[in-house]
């Protein structure tokens, strides 16, 4: 399957260290993890973040075609703080040269022959006028693309406004039980449970799936009027940055191959579990670790 991901490659900065990351970016590595054509649109800084960046792109299999250096700002930087479960919380510095992104129409053109099957966004980058305009840019370019829309609400970084266009834009949905919560707050609507919102929704912005996260307790999806709910699996927390990327990866990967919604939940529950299990966003993994783990 051929993908485009489009905005933040920013590096994590823990109490002990710096990891590369950003949801995009880590969506986009463990995606090709899964042997999918990547093309992730994104810019560093021309500064030895940047350069690092590029390199571990590489490192990961990754084209950096669309990966571009610019002068405009510094690489993206986010302080994170774990609590005691590994929860992360996240401080976003910026300028950052993601949101300095810019392409030509023959770039347009380029992507529009690769014929993605689908488009990856997310909301951070989408806080900038220009990266909205980018990002419909990239979608009119690939319009037969199934559109997926990973939610990853930041603090200072969303609005109704900003939210409303972007789940309506979405074919594919994926958010956290504490997303749907705020969502409805956000517009007014009462949260009874993760399966009404789901319903309600998905009615309105006509989804073709979407997919909430649990936590330990595991995921559910709904798509095409089926429910389905899949715990999750008990492992030893590092930390659980990556591991909702790696989940919306999976879930990519499963609803690209036509399995049924429960399949598809089981193994995204599985890779998430197993990147939580492990230091950093984008850690090693194989898929025959993840089908090993037992409740």
């Amino acid at each position: 399957m051929r993908i485009v991901t489009i905005g933040e490659i920013l590096w994590d900065v823990f109490p002990d260290g710096e990891r590369l990351g950003g949801a995009p970016f880590n969506f986009s590595a463990h995606a090709s993890r899964f042997g999918h054509e990547v093309l992730f649109l994104s810019a560093v800084g021309d500064d030895a973040r940047g350069h690092a960046a590029l390199q571990s792109a590489r490192d990961l299999g990754l084209s950096t075609e669309f990966l571009r250096l610019t002068p405009d700002a510094p690489t993206g930087v986010v302080s994170v703080s774990l609590d005691l479960e590994g929860r992360p919380s996240f401080t976003i510095h910026r300028p950052a040269a993601y949101d300095s992104l810019r392409l030509s129409p023959e770039d347009l053109e380029s992507l529009a022959r690769f014929e993605p099957q689908v488009v990856y966004f997310g909301t951070l980058h989408q806080t900038t006028p220009e990266a909205k305009v980018l990002t419909q840019l990239v979608l009119e370019a690939c319009p037969q693309s199934r559109r997926f829309y990973d939610v990853n609400l930041r603090p200072n970084s969303y609005n109704p406004l900003l939210l409303e266009e972007l789940l309506l834009l979405a074919d594919v949905v994926k958010l956290n039980a504490d997303e749907a919560v705020e969502l409805s707050r956000l517009f007014g609507l009462p949260f009874t449970s993760v399966r009404r919102f789901c319903e309600y929704w998905s009615a309105r912005c006509g989804w073709e799936v979407a997919a909430v996260t649990l936590g330990e307790k595991g995921c559910a999806l709904f798509g095409n009027g089926e429910w389905v709910e899949a715990p999750g699996y008990p492992v030893q927390v590092s930390d659980t940055v990556g591991s909702g990327d790696a989940f919306a990866a999976t879930l990519v990967h499963g609803l690209s191959k036509g399995w049924p919604l429960l399949q598809v939940a089981d193994l995204a529950n599985r890779v998430g579990a197993l990147v939580a299990s492990r230091p950093g966003a984008v850690p090693p993994w194989a898929i025959d670790e993840c089908q090993a783990l037992t409740r």
